[in-house]
C-alpha cells in the first residue's frame, strides 16, 4: 500500500537542456507596476557587448519571495562554508570604487 502524497507537494521536472544551467555574472533588474524583469547576462573581459542569456519575469510578490529565499540560502551557505566576502583588486583604487568591485547584480530601475 502506498503512502498518500502530500497535497502541497509539487512534482518538478528538470529537462536535460535546462539542467546544465546558464552562467551569469551580470544581471539587470527592472520593474513596472505589475512585474519585475531580471535579465541574466554573461560578460566577458574586454568585450564591449554582452547578450542577455535568459530573462525571468515575475510578480512583485514573487520577486520579494525570491529575495527572501536567496537571503535564507546565503545564510545557510555561510553557516556551512564561511562568510562570502566581496573580492577586492590588488590595486585598491581600480575604477574609482574605493577598492571594491561594483556589485553586478544591483541595477534597479523602472521598465
Amino acid at each position: 500500500m502506498s503512502t498518500p502524497q502530500n497535497p502541497n507537494e509539487i512534482k518538478i521536472e528538470l529537462a536535460p537542456e535546462v539542467a546544465k544551467g546558464i552562467y551569469s555574472n551580470l544581471a539587470v533588474i527592472t520593474h513596472g507596476p505589475n512585474e519585475f524583469f531580471v535579465d541574466f547576462i554573461t560578460m566577458a573581459p574586454n568585450m564591449p557587448q554582452a547578450k542577455v542569456q535568459s530573462r525571468i519575469v515575475m510578480t512583485p510578490e514573487n520577486a520579494k519571495n525570491l529575495m527572501g529565499a536567496l537571503i535564507e540560502n546565503v545564510k545557510k551557505y555561510e553557516a556551512t562554508f564561511g562568510e562570502i566576502r566581496p573580492k577586492r583588486p590588488l590595486n585598491n583604487n581600480i575604477g574609482g570604487h574605493g577598492g571594491e568591485i561594483p556589485n553586478p547584480f544591483i541595477n534597479s530601475g523602472k521598465a
